[in-house]
């Protein structure tokens, strides 16, 4: 499998614009110095990294409660990435994942085992290995 996504550039640092496209044609969206650094219009490149992570992530732990026999009427999951300044430069310092899972006859210890063992097995988790992570997990009852 390839899969393929687009940016284009133009300008200068600060004061230039560009786009992101996804090869499958399923989101385009504008970025800039602004929407990177400064919580301006458009989207990032973090932002992106946090929404291919939380989808992964949702997924392999879907996968990871039908492995254990069960089957989760939904998985949410949320990850915060961190972008910080050093003196080496900007780098991302940490993702934050949170996760509630609906999974009927679950027990919350075995949810939290499995949501675990997901977050350094998920596929994308695993391209991020050097970053740290944290996980917040919660199975919902009600």
């Amino acid at each position: 499998m390839i899969r393929k996504s687009e940016a284009r550039w133009s300008g200068d640092l600060k004061s230039g614009t560009g786009s992101v496209k996804l090869g499958s044609g399923g989101f385009e969206s504008p970025y800039s110095f602004a929407s990177r650094f400064e919580n301006g219009a458009g989207t990032n490149p973090e932002e992106l990294l946090g929404a291919a992570h939380a989808g992964c992530f949702s997924m392999a732990l879907a996968l990871a409660i039908s492995q254990a026999g069960h089957a989760a009427e939904s998985i949410d999951t949320s990850a915060t990435v961190h972008l910080e300044k050093s003196d080496a430069g900007f780098s991302i310092t940490r993702i934050d994942l949170v996760t509630r899972g609906r999974v009927p006859g679950l027990a919350a210890a075995e949810f939290g085992r499995l949501a675990e063992q997901t977050k350094s097995g998920c596929i994308v988790s695993r391209a991020l290995a050097a970053v740290p992570m944290t996980l917040n997990a919660e199975l919902v009852t009600a």
